[in-house]
């Protein structure tokens, strides 16, 4: 789905139901709001246009967001004054770790949920510091 296909809720509606037939086990909630960060931040910060591409990988739920932005999201502290820096660290407390990967004409923000992941909350002895992305390349 593309930008030019629908808005973060219509992006948000088709991830849950691909998921909801292709992993039922999966946190559909977490998810809903991975998509609708992701989604959101390419188009407030990568220009507007987005691709999202949501895949099963063995037991794992891979989201992908092109932009064509080739900028490095970063996580920064949250505001709540209602101005952002929320997103990436949402993504990271629901889904784990962030992909940067540059392509020829922006780049893809990539995360994925895997069968059994605990949120930092439940799992036991998760180190909560251990909240940083990994920037590399497309295999």
């Amino acid at each position: 789905m593309t930008s030019s296909d629908g808005n973060v809720g219509d992006a948000r509606r088709a991830a849950t139901a691909f998921v909801a037939r292709e992993r039922p086990e999966a946190d559909l909630g977490a998810l809903a709001l991975v998509v609708s960060e992701l989604v959101a931040n390419a188009a407030r910060h990568a220009g507007g246009w987005w691709r999202l591409t949501v895949r099963t990988d063995g037991q794992a739920v891979v989201v992908d967001v092109d932009d064509r932005s080739p900028a490095v999201p970063t996580a920064r502290l949250a505001r709540f004054d209602g101005l952002g820096g929320h997103g990436l660290n949402i993504v990271r407390e629901l889904f784990g770790p962030v992909e940067i990967l540059p392509r020829a004409h922006g780049k893809t923000v990539r995360t994925r949920w895997t069968a059994g992941r605990q949120t930092r909350d439940t799992a036991a002895g998760k180190d909560p510091g251990n909240v940083s992305g990994l920037v590399g390349h497309e295999p």
